[in-house]
């Protein structure tokens, strides 16, 4: 159909050349004049085919197309001249010089114009239906109208304009989207009734973003964003793909590539061992070490479902030979007949109880797990010469007030123990632990909890606003254990650099404008989703800490990770007092346990790290 009109369209192109040119709007048809036009069409469809005019989907035809359609007219009106030129050598009649250029011109403007006219015509199902919500778009470069041509008719957002920082936009059109300046925002969204903004703008600096977010999160509506170009290409993500506006964005915290020496270092080749596999920590390990080709990857993990998810997930991606262990770090047994057989060469001991309220609940099956089973894996490994043993600790073990805090301090000054005794005897196994904060999205953790609880219309509760705490990404978190790893030298306890801590009051309410919500507080008594204040929970501290002294904290080659002076520790009787809490827990008294647990700290870690 689209060469039956193109056809028409360019004998009504001749036609009319003539009749400008003659200034007759009848001009007379002769039989040379006929050959002519069925020449001139003869040779322009081919040379259309050729160039793809018929290709192109007449609803998404981009604007550039009317190059092609440039080009194409006039490849096929200078061989119309050349075909001219050999008629009238035969003597049959001669054409006008201006009528192949007006020819050029209005076929031009014929085939082009019908073109636009039908897209136009099959797009303008086009006002915004009522199915639709009203979107903005931040950004008005490349990748903002690509977007905007995306959504256009598709879905349910109907773009309303563009907003950009650039005041040389402002008032301008890209794409056909009138972009706005910032600082009409608030009236717009009153306006049009928007119902969400879209950021496009991954190629500016992280600085600049975080202003951009803090500013419209205040709007009380939905908050996305369109991939980086890195993840389009990467195949994480779609190119008009939208996602949400994640927390960790608010966070304020800058980008440091991982050392790649570090990671192959630590990884490439070896034989490596995740304790708590299937966790939040552990799992993300398990992810990050099969991407850098280790020999094998052994997975020990307590939980069946979870063991299952996070083997299935590796072994469908392909990679190193994957083997999943099902069993406690407690089992030395297990332990110690699966470190044997597959020849551990490196081991992430991740798995630990690290929910606060419910091992201050659980006190000696928190002293069993975090205690008892780093000491198992750990003198295990030590026996089954491990290579390098890294143990995930955490902010909690610093000066701890409750039972988990307390056990993973533990779990450290037996590493370090270990770390010692290996040092003594000549031994080139090390052994370190790696203490952080909080990381966003783990299991039980502060973050998915809110989200739960915003999706369900509020209120979000905290136990207390002003509280503390420190966070970072998951994966982040997994490439900085690895790195800290391979710069062991034994004994280490290294702190990861977690920038500022975050108010736990204002981590509740970003979340809740992130999700298009308002904030109920006294300056808006009657709508959105409030925070409710429900308490301190037993053992909770109102703020974190990852140093027992930071004039003890040393630089590494890694600017986000720092070594703690292990020469300042005091020498406890740990010996003595794993004995005393062993006795404890045998015997099922909680009390005994609990003051076994906190007198070693309490008395002898004034100077520790």
């Amino acid at each position: 159909m689209m060469i039956l009109m193109d056809a028409v369209l360019l004998l009504v192109a001749i036609w009319a050349s003539y009749a400008l040119r003659l200034s007759n709007w009848s001009p007379a048809i002769t039989p040379e004049r006929i050959t002519l036009a069925f020449f001139a069409v003869a040779v322009a469809i081919p040379i259309f085919i050729r160039l793809g005019l018929y290709r192109s989907v007449i609803r998404y035809l981009p604007e550039a197309a009317i190059w092609t359609i440039l080009r194409a007219m006039m490849i096929a009106t200078m061989c119309w001249v050349i075909i001219i030129f050999l008629t009238e050598m035969t003597g049959r009649g001669i054409v006008p010089r201006s009528v192949p250029v007006l020819y050029f011109a209005l076929g031009t403007l014929l085939i082009g114009s019908t073109r636009f006219a039908a897209k136009w015509i099959l797009n303008a199902g086009t006002g915004m239906r009522r199915d639709e919500e009203p979107i903005f778009i931040y950004g008005a470069g490349p990748t903002a109208a690509q977007l905007a041509r995306a959504l256009r008719g598709h879905g349910n957002r109907y773009v309303m304009g563009l907003i950009d920082d650039d005041p040389a936009n402002h008032g301008h059109d890209v794409g056909g989207y009138r972009v706005f300046p910032p600082r009409d925002l608030p009236k717009l969204v009153e306006r049009y009734g928007i119902k969400e903004i879209v950021l496009s703008m991954s190629s500016i600096p992280a600085e600049a973003r975080q202003a951009v977010i803090a500013r419209v999160s205040g709007l009380g509506i939905k908050i996305r964003s369109v991939p980086d170009i890195s993840d389009i290409v990467d195949g994480r993500y779609i190119v008009n793909q939208i996602r949400e506006i994640e927390i960790d964005e608010l966070l304020g915290r800058s980008f440091v590539p991982p050392d790649k020496d570090l990671l192959a270092r630590a990884l490439s080749g070896k034989t490596v061992m995740v304790t708590g596999a299937g966790g939040s920590i552990g799992s993300e390990l398990c992810r990050l070490i099969a991407t850098w080709k280790p020999q094998k990857l052994v997975l020990l993990e307590a939980s069946e479902y979870a063991l299952y998810r996070i083997e299935q997930e590796l072994t469908t991606k392909g990679g190193p030979e994957i083997l999943p262990v099902l069993g406690s770090v407690t089992d030395e047994q297990l332990v110690r007949r699966t470190i044997r057989a597959h020849r551990i060469e490196v081991l992430y001991h991740a798995a630990a109880h690290k929910h606060v309220p419910l091992v201050e609940a659980n006190v000696l099956e928190g002293i069993r797990n975090n205690v008892f089973g780093t000491l198992t894996l750990a003198q295990t490994a030590a026996a089954e010469n491990v290579q390098n043993f890294v143990l995930i600790s955490s902010d909690k073990a610093v000066r701890p007030t409750n039972v988990m805090g307390a056990t993973k301090r533990w779990a450290e000054l037996i590493v370090r123990q270990l770390a010692i005794q290996a040092r003594s005897s000549g031994s080139k196994q090390t052994f370190c632990a790696v203490r952080f904060g909080n990381v966003i999205g783990s299991n039980g953790s502060v973050v998915p909890l809110f989200k739960e609880q915003i999706a369900k219309g509020g209120p979000v509760t905290v136990t207390d606003p002003d509280m503390t705490r420190y966070f970072m990404s998951i994966p982040e978190a997994a490439e900085l254990i690895v790195q800290a790893g391979a710069m062991s030298e034994g004994g280490d306890v290294f702190l990861l650099d977690m920038g500022e801590p975050v108010r736990i009051g204002d981590l509740a309410e970003n979340m809740i404008r992130l999700a298009g919500f308002k904030v109920r507080n006294a300056e808006n008594p009657d709508g959105g989703i409030a925070v409710k204040v429900i308490g301190k929970r037993p053992g909770e501290k109102p703020f974190e800490e990852l140093f027992y002294n930071r004039d003890h904290a040393r630089l590494t080659a890694h600017p986000k990770i720092m070594r703690a002076d292990a020469s300042t520790i005091c020498h406890q009787d740990l010996k003595g007092a794993l004995a005393a809490l062993e006795d404890a827990v045998a015997r099922e008294n909680e009390q005994d346990a609990r003051t076994v647990l906190f007198s070693l700290i309490d008395g002898n870690d004034v100077n520790l790290q």
